[in-house]
């Protein structure tokens, strides 16, 4: 397959301010992509902007997933400042560990119009330039789009949600030339995963993600398989590789996942240990309402 080559390419990267949006934005810019920040900080994202090379290779735009009119004003202006825009990477997403019966239902109506409304609403506004350069979209899931843990029926929801649109979209948008993918790691170091392994739930229901099936993968491999499904416009990203298969037939395997990595006891002592507002912790509360990973 034709390597898609990122030098002198525009990119666009919701979230980029995030554990994952700092490290993902950096493996672009070595490739050579300029870089359109959009984050809920503005100041923060023209800071990232500003050690990445400045105005001319990097500019920061204070967005709100939440707001169409404004990732479409964004969009906008960062096609005209760079001239052209290639790719958009929907990586804004938010977490709660909160079981269905008790969760706040604003915290979970949050992760569902960031993690999924969000995509929806970043490809809007992309999309008709994206399609004049024959580009490519690409959205941030999940191996929990596939492997549906308990407490989080917002995120595996938000998650599972993503893949379907970015499979519905990939069939609209073909005879245009443009490609779509998903992108699905499993378990890696962020700030929104120290969020999960400190709060109470999470640590209980994964052991702290430190061995076994809910082991961490490096940052750093993750962004290598994301950069390289854009390079590839892969209709898929998965990350390790080796989880391949369990992505592709999560039928078959999440009886098993189930069986093994979700005890009945473990669960019934992570549901006791669960926040109503999806955090214990209010500054890690007040994080998750930015959408930023």
């Amino acid at each position: 397959m034709t390597r898609y080559d990122l030098a002198g390419r525009t990119v666009a990267l919701t979230g980029s301010t995030g554990g994952l949006g700092i490290a993902l934005a950096n493996a672009l810019r070595e490739r050579g992509a300029n870089l359109a920040l959009l984050d809920l900080d503005a100041e923060a994202a023209q800071a990232q902007a500003e050690k990445l090379g400045g105005d001319t290779v990097a500019r920061g735009w204070g967005v709100d997933v939440r707001d169409l009119a404004a990732l479409q004003t964004a969009t906008d202006e960062a096609a005209a400042h760079f001239g052209r825009l290639d790719v958009a990477v929907a990586g804004a997403g938010i977490d709660t560990m909160a079981p269905l019966a008790t969760i706040d239902p604003a915290a979970y109506e949050r992760v569902i119009d960031i993690n999924l409304n969000g995509v929806w609403r970043t490809f809007r506004a992309a999309l008709p330039h994206v399609e004049a350069q024959r580009g490519y979209l690409l959205a941030i899931s999940s191996m929990a789009a596939f492997v549906h843990s308990p407490l989080q029926v917002s995120y595996t929801a938000s998650k599972a949600g993503v893949w379907a649109m970015c499979d519905s979209l990939r069939l609209e948008v073909r005879h245009l030339g443009v490609g779509v993918g998903s992108a699905h790691p499993t378990f890696f170091r962020t700030p929104m995963m120290d969020d999960v392994t400190a709060d109470p739930a999470g640590h209980t229901l994964w052991g702290g993600n430190s061995k076994g099936l809910w082991n961490m993968v490096p940052l750093e491999k993750v962004i290598a398989g994301i950069v390289r499904g854009i390079e590839l416009r892969a209709d898929r990203v998965v990350v390790p590789r080796s989880l391949t298969l369990t992505a592709n037939a999560p039928g078959l395997f999440r009886p098993i996942l189930e069986r093994v990595g979700f005890r009945s006891q473990t669960v019934r002592r992570a549901l006791n240990l669960a926040s109503a507002s999806g955090w214990h912790d209010p500054a890690v509360h007040e994080r998750h309402q930015a959408g930023s990973r």
